[in-house]
């Protein structure tokens, strides 16, 4: 009888590797991130990333706000328009989607029906609801990029993760994401050979580094090591304790 099992001694990779798909798990978000996103929303380093979505929250601005102060504004001639007046603020505030759903759920409307509304006539029931609800404090989230926007209604005391923290924090462990530390971006897997190429140059089509301006998603492995797998006699457990297996991990943010 013989066992199989992961020894620590880590192996430095020098050239491409086949790849068994049949062991391991397969990421599907990570598929689905690389189908959907554009090239405006594509990084090529962490760096490049972080300095783009730190400028995001520099033009972005939270105030508090007292919940029955906030204006809606609805004009006739332009059905599918609703806009915020916030104090504070002299021009109105345009609601995302993800707003508006807080809005509504803070007056107790249901979103859904809201949305299929003209503007008008969901502007005078949200109106309704921020004025006869019961008033309370409110922290709003507004960004200006040529355009104001109300990106989140939360309570006060609501602390808020901006995405050029988290992609500092990745960097403290991985650097530029770039091969500069163990942690980068995957390389690439030739389907119909099965060998995978971490050795190359990380561009638009092959980056696993997105952000849009309102999310961001990060995946980097560690792949130019691997881990060798040894036959060990069926009395190995009895005459030594088992190392614990490496594991691998992946950063992601939203």
């Amino acid at each position: 009888m013989t066992m199989m099992t992961l020894t620590q001694n880590e192996l430095p990779v020098s050239s491409g590797f086949r790849v068994d798909v049949s062991r391991g798990e397969r990421v599907g978000r990570v598929s689905s991130e690389w189908f959907s996103r554009p090239d405006d929303e594509r990084y090529l380093s962490l760096t490049d990333l972080y300095d783009a979505v730190r400028r995001r929250a520099e033009r972005a601005q939270t105030r508090t706000v007292e919940s029955r102060a906030v204006k809606v504004e609805a004009a006739r001639d332009n059905t599918e328009r609703l806009a915020l007046l916030v104090p504070g603020r002299d021009e109105p505030v345009a609601p995302t989607h993800w707003s508006f759903g807080q809005l509504c759920g803070l007056v107790g409307a249901p979103s859904s029906y809201m949305r299929q509304l003209p503007a008008p006539l969901a502007g005078i029931n949200l109106q309704h609801g921020l004025l006869s609800h019961r008033a309370e404090l409110l922290k709003t989230l507004e960004t200006d990029d040529g355009r104001v926007e109300l990106r989140a209604v939360t309570g006060p005391d609501y602390g808020r993760i901006w995405d050029h923290e988290l992609v500092a924090a990745v960097m403290k462990i991985a650097g530029n994401g770039t091969g500069d530390t163990r942690w980068k971006v995957p390389g690439v897997l030739d389907w119909n050979t099965m060998m995978h190429n971490p050795f190359v140059d990380v561009t638009k089509d092959t980056t696993t580094l997105y952000a849009s301006d309102r999310d961001v998603f990060l995946f980097l492995v560690d792949e130019h090591f691997t881990t060798r797998r040894e036959r060990m006699p069926s009395n190995f457990c009895s005459q030594r304790s088992l190392p614990p297996a490496p594991s691998l991990s992946n950063w992601s943010g939203t």
